[in-house]
């Protein structure tokens, strides 16, 4: 399923495998993917979203189930014919719950759902991505400042650089790389904030040093990058326009 890198554009004749790949962060990727001469592969778990975004990107496969099913996806990922060239990880979203209403078994599944995710990825990469190829995952920033109902995804947040860093000796030449990423503009942004989105655009807008919201594109261009830079493995990079230098 690799190409040989030949044609035009950064990606020309690549294989990227997606998942979460039907909206927001991981959608935008898949355009840029396209954009740049790359095939995209796209795996979400709402098959009505994956319907449109296959019928506007024309991916050389889809498939509609739950990346949180590891199983699964490494029976998926084992699957593809020959060789890919990388993979991202979108799948997941933040829990933002006060200790109150926490449920210890809900939190261990949030917890380590997200690093078996990875885990199983990892995996599933050796032998069948290809050497100096790519395994990108997307996590956040906001877990790093303490704060009620913080406690699962600051764990996250701090768990997922060094399995990163850990996950790149153990797989290489394939290369590892974390996004960590500040608010971003999404679909998924909107559903969380409801009624208060508009307020925080704006006060992100006028507090930020880059005087803007960041939107995914900006997400899915570091990801490309780091697709094609393959002198980078092992690190975590932030995206956040500046928000963690602010005061709080």
């Amino acid at each position: 399923m690799s190409g040989d890198g030949t044609g035009r554009g950064e990606l020309a004749g690549q294989t990227v495998v997606v998942l979460g790949g039907s909206a927001g962060i991981g959608l935008e990727t898949a355009r840029q993917v396209r954009a740049a001469g790359g095939e995209p592969v796209l795996v979400a778990r709402d098959a009505e979203r994956l319907r449109r975004a296959a019928a506007e990107l024309h991916p050389v496969r889809t498939a509609a189930f739950d990346a949180f099913d590891t199983a699964r996806t490494e029976r998926f990922l084992g699957g593809l014919p020959g060789t890919v060239d990388h993979v991202l990880v979108t799948a997941g979203s933040p829990a933002y719950t006060p200790l109150d209403a926490l449920d210890p078994a809900d939190a261990g599944r949030d917890f380590g759902g997200r690093l078996a995710l990875a885990v199983a990825v990892a995996r599933a990469s050796r032998g069948k991505v290809r050497p100096g190829g790519a395994l990108v995952l997307i996590g956040g920033t906001g877990g790093r400042r303490p704060a009620p109902g913080m406690a699962v995804t600051g764990a996250v947040t701090a768990a997922l650089p060094a399995l990163v860093a850990n996950l790149a000796l153990e797989v290489a030449p394939v290369r590892v790389a974390l996004i960590a990423a500040g608010f971003v503009d999404t679909p998924l942004s909107a559903a969380l904030l409801g009624d208060e989105l508009d307020a925080r655009r704006e006060e992100l807008r006028r507090t930020l040093p880059i005087g803007r919201v960041v939107g995914p594109a900006d997400v899915a261009a570091l990801a490309v990058h780091l697709m094609v830079n393959d002198a980078l493995t092992g690190a975590t990079y932030d995206i956040d326009g500046g928000q963690q230098l602010l005061a709080h």
